[in-house]
């Protein structure tokens, strides 16, 4: 394990550096508009990989990847229906995850399935960060396997301190709860974690941890 770097939002040098870190392969802990995420880039198959281990989180369960603005949805996935691209205009940016059929670039190991979970979040430093990144970020909460999302920047460093690379803090993260998840990879669409983002007509299908 190394030492973490926390670094403050508000410092004009900490995107900056955070995303420099992401584009060398590190992981990085940032805020969303729901809970804290540790991401990697998405495109770095050796930095997913370390990213399930980091997590204790089993190969089975993909990475979700938060995306930087709508136009970097075609770097990440493929065929996205007309009913996906509904969901997107009606609630990106924002606590949805969709399940897309996934781009042939990215590593296999993002995802053991076809699919791929795409996200906007409506956060501007997440955005910001993720833009400097190149685009897209491979992410999920900030925390092992089991335990509780971090909530917060002093949280992200109380539970994966001296396992990532960088801390970039803003505070409290405002929405407290993690993202709806639909899985849009078929024509009915399942909901697979209920979240902020009601869907009306749509029950609990599956499950997403």
């Amino acid at each position: 394990m190394r030492n973490t770097h926390h670094l403050h939002a508000q410092d004009n040098r900490a995107i900056a550096a955070a995303a420099a870190w992401l584009r060398q392969g590190r992981l990085v802990a940032f805020p969303t508009d729901t809970v804290y995420g540790v991401g990697v880039a998405a495109f770095n198959a050796a930095a997913i990989e370390k990213l399930y281990q980091v997590k204790r989180r089993p190969f089975s369960k993909g990475i979700p990847i938060l995306l930087a603005d709508i136009d970097d949805l075609d770097k990440v996935a493929r065929a996205v229906s007309p009913l996906a691209r509904q969901y997107i205009a009606q609630y990106w940016p924002g606590p949805l995850t969709l399940i897309v059929a996934r781009h042939p670039d990215l590593p296999a190991v993002i995802s053991p399935n076809a699919g791929v979970a795409v996200r906007l979040p409506d956060c501007d430093v997440a955005r910001a960060l993720i833009r400097a990144a190149g685009g897209a970020v491979a992410a999920t909460s900030a925390n092992r396997s089991g335990d509780d999302p971090a909530q917060s920047g002093a949280e992200a460093v109380a539970k994966l301190g001296g396992w990532v690379t960088a801390v970039l803090d803003n505070g409290p993260a405002p929405g407290g709860i993690p993202s709806t998840i639909i899985d849009c990879t078929s024509q009915t669409p399942r909901l697979l974690r209920e979240g902020p983002v009601i869907i009306p007509k749509l029950s609990l299908a599956g499950e997403w941890v």
